[in-house]
């Protein structure tokens, strides 16, 4: 029997075991590989599992162990699904196709995206947002982090911007892929109106930086919708099977 699982640190509150089980009916063991070694849950992996779910601060690692590399995962430089084929282990960014089709069922495919947090949940958001027909501006904590990501794929023509500057690029975007995982500084000096008529996805769907007055204006994107839809393709990769994507829903719904 195929079985699956996911490392990094901390995943003691990922929903992925739950969605998992949702998906196939418990027909396939899905485990916590709990630990803070890398080669560790590497090495555990390797043994006895057909595929992994990756989450920090592993992503980075588990791209540079794997044998066959998406052009996703090449390009971000981070992989959080690795499974095992016949030809290697294959090693995917379901962040990237999530957001892909989420964009796509709301009908984005021009315009300007500002990215706000580089790390890999963000280079997969930019690189989604690119790969959908937009032009893309990369914001991030430190600076030099994005401008280490653009200056690695100088084709895609991502401009990088300074955090003081966020209420101008907001003003200048269409869509705003919110990735950090703290209220990056300047928040506090936004209104609703700064976000009027715009499309904002914050990853983060548990405890937000972006609170629902000052999305008031916009049209705002659960992250439970990017959760649901990298759930949703990582899943069919792992086992080659299409997953119970109304019993998913459900689960994610009563959560």
């Amino acid at each position: 029997m195929k079985r699956f699982g996911i490392i990094g640190d901390p995943i003691s509150h990922s929903l992925s075991p739950l969605l998992f089980r949702a998906a196939y009916g418990e027909k396939y063991p899905y485990e916590l590989i709990e630990g803070s070694d890398f080669t560790l849950s590497w090495e555990r992996f390797i043994s006895d599992y057909d595929g992994i779910n990756v989450t920090a601060p592993f992503k980075g690692l588990a791209a540079g162990k794997a044998d066959i590399l998406s052009d996703a995962v090449r390009r971000s430089g981070a992989a959080n699904l690795i499974v095992k084929t016949p030809e290697g282990i294959f090693a995917e960014n379901s962040d990237y196709l999530g957001v892909m089709m989420t964009l796509h069922r709301h009908g984005i495919s021009a315009g300007k995206a500002l990215v706000i947090g580089v790390g890999g949940a963000g280079r997969a958001a930019a690189l989604a947002a690119l790969d959908s027909g937009c032009r893309v501006g990369l914001m991030n904590r430190t600076r030099e982090r994005a401008e280490r990501f653009a200056a690695g794929l100088p084709e895609a023509g991502f401009t990088v911007l300074d955090l003081s500057d966020m209420k101008a690029a907001i003003k200048e975007a269409d869509l705003i892929l919110y990735t950090a995982t703290f209220p990056a500084e300047g928040l506090g000096k936004l209104s609703p109106e700064d976000f009027a008529g715009k499309t904002v996805l914050e990853a983060n769907y548990r405890s937000p930086s972006l609170t629902e007055e000052l999305l008031s204006r916009s049209r705002a994107i659960s992250g439970r919708e990017w959760l649901l839809d990298q759930a949703i393709a990582g899943y069919r990769i792992f086992t080659g099977e299409d997953p119970d994507t109304e019993k998913m829903t459900q689960t994610l719904n009563q959560i």
